[in-house]
């Protein structure tokens, strides 16, 4: 069996909410758009190989990562028995240069409405960590770290709005996060 990490990254860029993708140059699904991920080292723990391959393979670093849960279907790699645990972060595009290297022959923000078939499982492990942002997002108030330090109402609902994939209601949802 050998471990690997494959990290969501979601992005928000002018009302539109993003992932970043790379585009493989390695075996297996070479030329497939993925999320960033790959093993992890024997002498390695979870948290540092997550934020060691993302570094490599897009450039990013100091992005927090939180844990989302392990995918372990016996058949999800082709080299054989692969546990992955995936990681999802959400940050604000301009703040981040995407420099691939690595086996990532590029590396490139898709709009979530646009993303295709994937390699892997990586379309289950996207959806998985949309919802679990998805309830993050209606029960606390996340992604301020996406907006400018001084953001309007009007700028957070956007946000809201495409993470939750659906119209808010302008005087309810002012309501809601002056309550939180």
């Amino acid at each position: 069996s050998a471990f690997s990490v494959d990290n969501v990254i979601f992005g928000f860029d002018g009302g539109d909410l993003k992932v970043l993708l790379i585009q493989r140059g390695a075996a297996h699904f070479k030329g497939k758009w993925a999320l960033p991920g790959d093993l992890v080292y024997p002498n390695e723990n979870l948290e540092t190989a997550a934020e060691r391959v993302l570094e490599q393979l897009t450039g990013l670093r100091g992005v927090y990562l939180e844990q989302v849960k392990a995918f372990g279907a016996v058949n999800r790699h082709p080299l054989g028995r692969v546990i992955t645990i995936a990681y999802y972060s959400l940050i604000k595009i301009s703040d981040y240069t995407v420099t691939p290297a690595s086996f990532a022959q590029s590396a490139r923000w898709h709009s979530m409405s646009e993303v295709g078939e994937l390699a892997f499982d990586h379309n289950e492990i996207l959806d998985t960590c949309l919802a679990q942002l998805q309830t993050k997002v209606r029960n606390a108030p996340v992604g301020f770290e996406l907006l400018p330090p001084k953001f309007t109402l009007t700028e957070l609902q956007q946000l809201y709005e495409a993470i939750l994939v659906t119209k808010l209601d302008k005087r309810n949802f002012r309501k809601k996060i002056l309550t939180m």
